[in-house]
């Protein structure tokens, strides 16, 4: 057995670097932080299940009491935009200056 063979075996993919249809689905875990800030992107887990994703995410993101909160969602349920989108895509918000705080004054006794 090869070395790229092996490592294939052991990252879950063929030598072609498709998944193999026994893989577990994949599930994007974010995590909040104590204290009340938002939930940010962790990682990755495979998992059956939502159930599962989530204890899996808890074991590997949360043991050492970094989160309050885990949110684990299927990473195929995801639809993103792609960097070839940057014009098209974002051209309804770029074409309104007035939403980028320069153009704002702050008035006198306001504590900044």
């Amino acid at each position: 057995m090869s070395t790229s063979d092996r490592a294939a075996r052991t990252s879950g993919a063929e030598s072609d670097g498709a998944p193999r249809d026994n893989q577990w689905p994949l599930w994007e875990v974010f995590v909040q932080p104590p204290g009340g800030e938002p939930h940010e992107h962790a990682g990755s887990v495979h998992a059956v299940d939502a159930e599962s994703a989530l204890q899996n995410a808890r074991d590997v993101y949360a043991r050492r009491g970094e989160a309050v909160s885990i949110w684990v969602v299927q990473s195929a349920g995801i639809t993103a935009s792609t960097p070839d989108d940057m014009g098209p895509f974002f051209d309804p918000g770029n074409d309104k200056p007035y939403r980028h705080p320069q153009f704002y004054k702050v008035p006198r006794g306001v504590k900044v």
